[in-house]
């Protein structure tokens, strides 16, 4: 029997977005400073995008549903929770990965180096 949030986190590996199937292009497989990242991770009440569980970070892609000011008070206290738990978070905008994924990658990798 498979579990509620295991449920979860495969039907939003299906539906993913254009960013984030792009980025999972580059992080799948251990090509990026060679970690280990899953897909959208449960963690507690919520689910993180990609996560490096031995690094405890946790890569978030927003699009412009998060923008107002509800959505930005529910990311912060998302954000808040994870950060509780030891996780260290990085957000970046749709826009960002489809223009700029090389960017996107160095800094993701300079927070692998922390």
């Amino acid at each position: 029997m498979v579990s509620a949030k295991t449920a979860r986190a495969r039907t939003l590996r299906r539906i993913a977005t254009l960013p984030e199937k792009r980025l999972w292009y580059k992080l799948n497989n251990r090509q990026l400073y060679n970690a280990k990242f899953v897909r959208q991770e449960p963690i507690g009440v919520y689910f993180a995008d990609f996560c490096c569980r031995q690094q405890k970070l946790v890569i978030e892609i927003d699009g412009w549903t998060h923008s107002t000011p509800d959505e930005i008070a529910h990311d912060d206290a998302r954000s808040s929770h994870l950060s509780s738990l030891g996780y260290r978070i990085i957000r970046f905008h749709n826009e960002e990965v489809m223009k700029n994924l090389e960017g996107v990658l160095e800094t993701i990798t300079l927070h692998l180096l922390r």
